[in-house]
């Protein structure tokens, strides 16, 4: 059930490095939901490196760590994709 709930965090938190990054992305929906569960575990990891809360129960330092991690993803993903495509 702990997994469903990261990924569930991991949702909200990819929908809000994608509202918080701007200009247009070139990578669909899906990726951004995944890059936001990625930055969800690196967030939650970090939390538990600082002694904060642990991998499966992200506090207020884990959460924004999450989303700063989730918008760096996008930027790094979005880039990827953008160099393909020229």
């Amino acid at each position: 059930m702990q997994i469903l709930g990261l990924i569930v965090v991991g949702l909200i938190i990819g929908a809000l490095a994608r509202l918080l990054k701007p200009g247009r992305q070139a990578i669909g929906l899906l990726l951004t939901l995944v890059l936001g569960v990625a930055g969800a575990l690196i967030g939650g990891i970090i939390a538990g490196l600082l002694g904060t809360g642990s991998i499966w129960e992200l506090d207020f330092l884990g959460f924004v760590v999450a989303v700063v991690a989730a918008v760096l993803l996008l930027g790094i993903a979005e880039g990827a994709a953008s160099s393909r495509k020229t």
